[in-house]
């Protein structure tokens, strides 16, 4: 099947045949796992409705792949995927694991090129080595979008990193009152307030 610039555009049926519009013919879910192989970019739409039935359809042919013993996910991840269904974490499932796959993507000639000359524990190695590394830039991509760093006080407020330390005044200079270390003390909590509010602004936005 030729690539197109454009996604294919099956047709699923009643009768759960699928149809090809691009080549005008009646296909399986083999012939939708060729096209995936083949970077054919396609969507699937149910005749009847008109919904976009893609992902239920690619979730076929994973289940067909893995039916015939191509076993590609283990049971420990099948287990640990399912554990998220309906946890707070499931939001964020989706995009871990595409960032993850895309990477696994890009360096999939290095690794192949690394484990054709390790062999047992260190091609394990090599893959725990990838996972480290995508968890790494994951983490810095979801910061990049984040607008603090992290951790919420016991009143909700966030909690910003301790500033910097001044330089140490010299011995001439008189250290600073207690009373101005109380007015700090008051514009730092201040400022963790209207932290506070904006991040729960944008929260709410």
């Amino acid at each position: 099947m030729a690539k197109t610039s454009e996604a294919t555009i099956i047709k699923k049926y009643a009768n759960r045949r699928l149809y090809n519009t691009g080549t005008s013919t009646y296909v399986t879910l083999e012939d939708l796992a060729v096209m995936v192989k083949d970077e054919e970019d396609f969507v699937v739409i149910d005749a009847k409705s008109g919904d976009d039935i893609t992902r239920s359809v690619l979730t076929q042919i994973i289940f067909e792949q893995e039916s015939k013993g191509q076993n590609l996910l283990p049971i420990t991840f099948l287990r640990q995927l399912i554990r998220f269904y309906g946890d707070s974490m499931q939001n964020l499932v989706p995009s871990y694991l595409e960032f993850s796959m895309s990477s696994l993507t890009r360096e999939q000639e290095k690794l192949r090129s690394q484990m054709s000359q390790n062999f047992g524990s260190s091609a394990f190695e090599v893959l725990e080595d990838q996972v480290k590394r995508n968890a790494d830039m994951f983490d810095r991509a979801m910061k990049m979008f984040l607008p603090f760093d992290g951790t919420a006080g016991a009143d909700g407020a966030a909690q910003q990193k301790a500033p910097e330390p001044e330089p140490a005044p010299k011995p001439a200079e008189p250290q600073p009152s207690s009373g101005d270390i109380s007015d700090l003390k008051e514009q730092l909590a201040e400022m963790q307030k209207q932290i506070a509010a904006l991040a729960e602004a944008k929260k709410d936005a």
